[in-house]
Parts: C-alpha cells; structure tokens; sequence
C-alpha cells in the first residue's frame, strides 16, 4: 500500500516539476530556438528520470513478488506438514479403537 502512496506522490511532483520548468521556459525571454531546445532538452531528461524510475519500481516489485512466493511456499509446506501430523494421529487414535473394539469382541465370542 506504501509503494502506492510513495508511486503517486512521485508522479505528482514529476508531473509539477514539468510544469514548471515549461512555464519557466516558455516565459523566458530568449528566441525560439533556443526555449525550444531547452524544452527538449527538459522533456528528454525527464523522460530517462521516468523510465529510470519505472525500471527501479519494476526490479522493486519483482523482488517483492519473489520474497512473496517464497513465504507463500513455505507456509504451504509446513501445512502440508502439520497436517500430515494431524492425519497420523487420527489413523493412529482409530487404530487404537479398532484394536479395542476387536479385544470386545473376542470377549463377547468367548
């Protein structure tokens, strides 16, 4: 939810941060080539700014994603693993049972 919040504010002050560089340069008194350039030299950095940080994100989220998966594995084993505890019981409890009602019955056969 963090890295939501923190992707949102980053394009908010990116989208700001054009904003006014634009502003700046298109009120800037100098010719139109010269305003023109800077404005594409503006939008190239921002550019490699954004695709920089969209790799970061993206690396960031796949690192997450991995540690997620393996949490998720493990977890899952150690169910399966309870659980086959949980079963080894419950044979071993009606095994118990069966043997018991078997020693009944030889007594009532008697």
């Amino acid at each position: 939810m963090s890295n939501d919040n923190s992707g949102n504010i980053l394009i908010a002050i990116l989208t700001g941060a054009i904003i006014g560089a634009g502003a700046g340069i298109l009120y800037a008194p100098e010719k139109g080539i010269k305003t023109r350039k800077k404005i594409k030299k503006g939008a190239l950095k921002t550019k490699e700014d954004i695709t920089h940080r969209i790799s970061q994100a993206a690396d960031e989220l796949t690192k997450t994603a991995e540690e997620k998966k393996v949490d998720f594995e493990q977890k899952l084993e150690d169910t399966i693993s309870n659980m086959s505890y949980k079963a080894d019981d419950i044979i071993l409890t009606l095994e118990k049972k069966l043997e018991d009602l078997r020693q009944k019955n030889a007594q009532l056969q008697k």
